[in-house]
C-alpha cells in the first residue's frame, strides 16, 4: 500500500497487547511505555493496554489497580471466567491497563491449542511450556477484547487491536475467527528464527536468503513459536516490524514481506531535566565507583572513564563477546593513560545480592568475603558456566594492573536490586559511554536510550537502531561500526580503538559528543515516527473492511449450525449482512450415505469406501477421504443424479445392508470383552 496512505480509517478504539505491558522484560516494555502518551493524547480511554497479570503475589510497582474503573464489566468477565484487574500503567499519561489472570486456561490448554490447528494449522505439537504460557495470555487477552467490543463498541465503531511478538500472536488468530470485525496488526521485533540462528553460533546474514527456516525450526526444536509466528504473518490485517533488516529477515524466514516498517520512537519525558539530570549524574557516578573500589579492593585515585553496556543476556546476539574481547585489547595497549571502569548491567540467574557488600556499604567497619567472586554484584547462579565470567577468568581484565576493571551486575536495575537501589536509567545517566555492538539487534533501544541522556554509544550495522541512525544527519555521538558475519575481529579492534581514542579527549570535546548525542535522540521521538504506526492502524481497518466482506461470502463449512458473520459492516454505506441458518440436508432416499458417513464401520470395509469415492473421485481426494466434509461439498445437482441413478441406488443398498447387518449383531454374553489401550488410536 502506498506511504501516503490517508488515515480517514483511523481506529475509534485501539488495544494493545503484549507481555510487556507493565512487566519490564526487555526493549518492547520501552516501545509501548513512550509510545502510550502519544496514542492516549488521539483516543483518551479507547486506548486500552492489556498485559499478563505475573505480579500479583509479590506486587506490581508499575500497575495501580482501580476497583472502580469498569467494575461492572469486570464482574462479568469474572462471570464467563476471565479474571482481570483493571487499573492505569503507571507511566506518563496513565492509560488504562488491563492485567490478565490467563492461568484460569490452563486447564482449557488442549481445546485453544486444539483451534489453532484446525482453524490455522499452527503446529503447537512439540511447544513446551515456554511456547504454551504465551499462547494461554494471547487467547485470554483477545477474549477480553471481544468482552469489551461487545459491552462497549458501537457496531459503527473502527477497531483495531495491536498485538506484539509471537508471545501474544494467538489472541489475534482468535478474533479474525470469530470477532472478524475487529483489525488486527502484528509487529514482530525480532523472528524466532533470526534469533534461534544468531543464537546458536550460525551465520545468518550472509546466507539468509538461502536458509530453511522450517527445518531450522525442527533442529532448534522452535518449531511451534515458528509456525504460529510464521501463521500471523500471513493472517493478520496488518503485519509490520522495527527495521529495515528485520523487515528482510521476515521476507526469507517467514516468507512474508512486512506491510510496514515502524520504526521504534520514545519520549523524552523520562529524561529528567539538566539541573536533575546533572546531580544524578553524580551520584551515580560516585556510586558505581564506590561500589567498583569495594568489590576489586582498590581505590581510584583519578576519575575512571565508565563504560557501560547492558541488555538481554545473549552473549553473542547482544554483542557481549566482541565488549570483552574489546576491553581485553583496550586493556594491552600501551597508549591507554586513563583507567576504565566497565560495567555489564545483563540480567542472570542469580541468588540475590552478595550480603557482604551489602553490609559494608552499610557499614565500612564490615569486612568483605574475600572468599565471593569479586568481579559480581550478586551471587551467581551458575558461576562456573557462566559466559561473562568465563570470558573475564585468567585474562589481562582479571589482573591486579590492569588498566580495565569490569564489574558484573547480573539483575534487573529496578530500585530493588539490593546493592544499588535505582533503576537502569539512574546508572546509566552516570556512564560516560556505552557499547552496544550487536550481532543481532532488530533495533536496539539501549543505544537510543544511552544517547537520550547524553551519553555517546558505539553500535553495529546489524542493529537497526544503527541502520536507521546512519540515515540520519552528522551523528558525532553515535558510532556505527560495520559488522558481518565473520569480521568479529575487526569489530573488536574498533570499538578498543574508539574507547581509547574516547579516553583522550579534553572536556570541550566530550561536550561536544554528548550534545550531538542527546540531537540524535531528538529525531527519534514519537511526535515524528508515530506517523508509521497511524499507517500501520488505517491500513489494518481498511483490510479487515475488505477481509469481513469476503469471509461472508466464502464461509461455507456450516452444518446446521449458526454462521458467525460479522454484527454490521464498519460503514453506513457498506451492505448490511445479516446472520441465517444453513441447513443442507440430503433427500430421504440417500438417507443411507448420511448414516454411513458417521461410523467408523465405512473406513476398514472397502464397499462403503468405494460407495463414496464412486461418487465423484476428485472430490474424494480434495476432501481427504472424510465422507462427512464429501456430502456436504456435493453440490445439488449431483445428489439429485445419484438419487435417479438405479445401479448407485443398487450399490447403496447393498452396502447398507451389510451395515445394519453389523450393527444388529449382539455378542455372546459369555465372550470376554477386551479394551485396547494406545495413544495412535486416538481419535480428533
Amino acid at each position: 500500500m502506498s506511504n501516503t496512505h490517508e488515515f480517514h480509517l483511523a481506529p475509534d478504539y485501539l488495544f494493545e497487547v503484549s507481555w510487556e505491558v507493565c512487566n519490564k522484560v526487555g526493549g518492547i516494555h520501552t516501545v509501548i511505555a513512550t509510545k502510550a502518551l502519544t496514542v492516549e493524547e488521539k483516543l483518551g480511554d479507547h486506548y486500552i493496554l492489556i498485559g499478563p497479570d505475573i505480579h500479583r503475589e509479590e506486587g506490581n510497582l508499575e500497575f495501580e489497580e482501580d476497583p472502580s474503573l469498569l467494575a461492572d464489566w469486570r464482574e462479568t468477565l469474572y462471570s464467563s471466567g476471565v479474571r482481570v484487574r483493571i487499573g492505569h500503567w503507571k507511566i506518563e499519561g496513565r492509560p488504562v491497563a488491563v492485567l490478565v489472570d490467563f492461568t484460569e486456561y490452563f486447564s482449557h490448554k488442549d481445546e485453544v491449542l486444539k483451534r489453532l490447528w484446525e482453524s490455522y494449522r499452527v503446529d503447537s505439537l512439540s511447544g513446551q511450556w515456554d511456547y504454551i504460557e504465551p499462547v494461554l495470555f494471547g487467547f485470554a487477552a483477545a477474549k477480553v477484547i471481544e468482552s469489551y467490543v461487545q459491552n462497549f463498541c458501537s457496531p459503527t465503531d473502527k477497531i483495531a487491536a495491536h498485538f506484539h511478538e509471537w508471545m501474544t500472536s494467538s489472541g489475534g488468530l482468535y478474533l479474525m475467527k470469530h470477532d472478524p470485525n475487529i483489525a488486527t496488526v502484528f509487529t514482530t521485533h525480532a523472528t524466532v528464527m533470526g534469533r534461534s540462528i544468531a543464537g546458536n553460533g550460525m551465520p545468518l546474514y550472509g546466507d539468509l536468503t538461502k536458509l530453511n527456516a522450517d527445518e531450522l525450526a525442527r533442529k532448534f526444536g522452535v518449531v511451534a513459536k515458528h509456525s504460529l509466528e510464521k501463521t500471523a504473518a500471513e493472517q493478520y490485517d496488518c503485519f509490520t516490524t522495527v527495521s529495515d533488516l528485520t523487515a528482510r529477515e521476515c521476507k526469507y524466514l517467514l516468507h512474508k514481506d512486512v506491510d510496514l516498517v515502524t520504526p521504534n520512537g520514545f519520549e523524552d519525558d523520562f529524561v529528567w531535566a539538566d539541573d536533575v539530570l546533572k546531580q544524578k549524574r553524580k551520584a551515580a557516578r560516585e556510586q558505581m565507583i564506590a561500589v567498583a573500589e569495594i568489590c576489586l579492593g582498590i581505590h581510584y585515585d583519578t576519575d575512571p572513564l565508565i563504560v557501560g553496556t547492558s541488555g538481554r543476556y545473549e552473549f553473542r546476539n547482544k554483542g557481549l563477546d566482541v565488549f570483552i574481547e574489546s576491553l581485553k585489547k583496550l586493556a594491552a595497549s600501551d597508549r591507554l593513560k586513563r583507567e576504565v571502569l566497565a560495567y555489564v548491567t545483563v540480567p542472570a540467574a542469580n541468588r540475590g545480592p552478595r550480603a557482604d557488600l551489602q553490609a559494608h556499604l552499610a557499614d565500612p567497619a564490615s569486612p568483605i568475603d574475600g572468599g565471593q567472586y569479586k568481579y559480581s554484584t550478586h551471587y551467581l547462579e551458575y558461576q562456573n558456566s557462566d559466559p561473562i565470567v568465563n570470558a573475564l577468568n585468567g585474562s589481562i581484565l582479571t589482573t591486579d594492573d590492569s588498566k580495565v576493571k569490569v564489574i558484573f551486575v547480573p539483575t534487573y536495575l529496578n530500585k530493588a536490586d539490593g546493592i544499588f537501589n535505582k533503576d537502569y536509567y539512574e546508572l546509566l545517566v552516570g556512564m560516560d559511554i556505552t557499547v552496544f555492538p550487536s550481532y543481532y539487534e532488530p533495533w536496539g533501544y539501549t543505544p537510543l536510550e544511552s544517547v537520550a541522556f547524553s551519553v555517546p554509544t558505539i553500535t553495529t550495522t546489524l542493529a537497526g537502531f544503527g541502520l536507521w541512525v546512519d540515515k540520519q544527519r552528522e551523528h558525532l555521538g553515535v558510532e556505527v561500526i560495520r559488522r558481518d558475519d565473520y569480521n568479529d575481529k575487526e569489530v573488536e579492534e574498533k570499538i578498543a580503538d574508539s574507547l581509547l581514542r574516547f579516553s583522550a579527549l579534553d572536556e570541550k570535546h566530550v561536550s561536544e559528543m554528548r550534545v550531538s548525542a542527546y540531537e540524535i535522540s531528538e529525531t527519534a521521538l514519537w511526535e515524528h515516527l508515530f506517523a508509521a504506526y497511524e499507517q500501520a492502524y488505517s491500513e489494518a481497518v481498511e483490510s479487515s473492511v475488505i477481509r469481513t466482506n469476503r469471509a461472508v461470502l466464502d464461509e461455507s463449512n456450516a452444518r446446521n449450525e449458526q454462521i458467525n458473520f460479522v454484527r454490521q459492516q464498519l460503514f453506513a454505506e457498506k451492505p448490511n449482512w445479516n446472520r441465517m441458518m444453513v441447513d443442507k440436508t440430503l433427500p430421504k432416499r440417500l438417507h443411507a450415505l448420511e448414516e454411513l458417513s458417521r461410523n467408523l464401520w465405512w473406513c476398514w470395509n472397502p464397499g462403503p469406501r468405494d460407495l463414496f469415492e464412486g461418487i465423484d473421485p476428485a472430490l474424494w481426494a480434495e476432501c481427504e477421504r472424510n465422507p462427512i466434509a464429501f456430502l456436504d461439498k456435493l453440490s445439488v445437482e449431483r445428489i439429485k443424479g445419484l438419487e435417479r441413478d438405479e445401479a448407485f441406488l443398487g450399490q447403496l443398498d447393498a452396502v447398507y445392508a451389510q451395515f445394519r447387518d453389523y450393527m444388529n449383531e449382539k455378542p455372546a454374553p459369555k465372550t470376554p470383552t477386551i479394551s485396547y489401550f494406545s495413544m495412535e488410536y486416538g481419535l480428533h
